[in-house]
């Protein structure tokens, strides 16, 4: 007998499978992830922590579809993604899934504009000037639409590359050490308007971040060690907000 969905528990909108990842060379294999299983729900903010070295970046690189497992596979919104071909993985990622790196990756020859744009015109959308626009404003740029990366500051760099993310209404959003590269006082603001955005648009948030204080703002906190999840996790609530004036 079938049971009914009890929407108390919404469907995982990331599922990590079984993953295993190794990569063998000359002098042997090397394990870089064992049996990494957990799901994330809509909405949920999740930190991924550990050592340098840990297998953090593999993950999310994993999970993002740029990296293909040595066993599992990895499902975004239901769909298994290592069971789709390189060009329908790429459109899914596309739909879906919106990025922030430490290192911007701006293309330095667009605009602000032009750069939050280009998602949006590789989809077909029509509205990508004006959605663009938007979104740039929701992040505190309508004074930097006409600007190059290279005369922006860096947290006015990484606003325009959150800006980017947002702009196709990502269901997860993947961060690799977003605040990295920037002082504590521009890292804060930074990390302020990602969360607003994960409340207002409801998108899944990963964070992979060696910054406890960030780790702790988030729902769960899921720690590599050695290749593996430590069981056991603990969820967390959330710190406030910084409030800045």
């Amino acid at each position: 007998m079938s049971k009914t969905p009890d929407p108390s528990f919404p469907a995982a909108i990331i599922a990590v499978e079984h993953v295993d990842k190794s990569v063998t060379d000359s002098t042997g294999t090397l394990d870089i992830l064992r049996d990494i299983d957990f799901s994330l729900a809509p909405r949920e903010t999740a930190a991924i922590v550990g050592a340098s070295g840990s297998g953090k970046s593999t993950l999310l690189s994993i999970i993002a579809g740029l990296d293909t497992p040595t066993r599992g596979t990895v499902r975004l919104d239901g769909q298994d993604l290592f069971a789709l071909d390189e060009d329908d993985r790429a459109a899914l990622r596309a739909r879906k899934v919106g990025f922030v790196f430490q290192s911007f990756q701006l293309l330095g020859n667009l605009t602000a504009l032009e750069n939050v744009m280009l998602p949006l015109e590789l989809a077909g959308r029509r509205d990508a000037r004006k959605a663009a626009t938007d979104m740039l404003a929701r992040v505190g740029l309508s004074g930097r639409l006409g600007h190059y990366p290279k005369v922006l500051s860096g947290g006015e760099q990484q606003r325009v590359a959150l800006a980017r993310a947002f702009v196709v209404e990502p269901a997860a959003l993947l961060a690799d050490e977003p605040t990295g590269s920037l002082d504590f006082a521009t890292g804060e603001k930074v990390m302020e308007l990602m969360f607003d955005l994960n409340r207002e648009r409801g998108t899944t948030l990963v964070l992979v971040t060696h910054d406890q204080a960030i780790a702790a703002r988030c729902e769960r906190r899921i720690t590599i060690e050695a290749g593996c999840v430590v069981p056991n996790q603990e969820v967390f609530r959330p710190l406030p907000p910084v409030k800045w004036q």
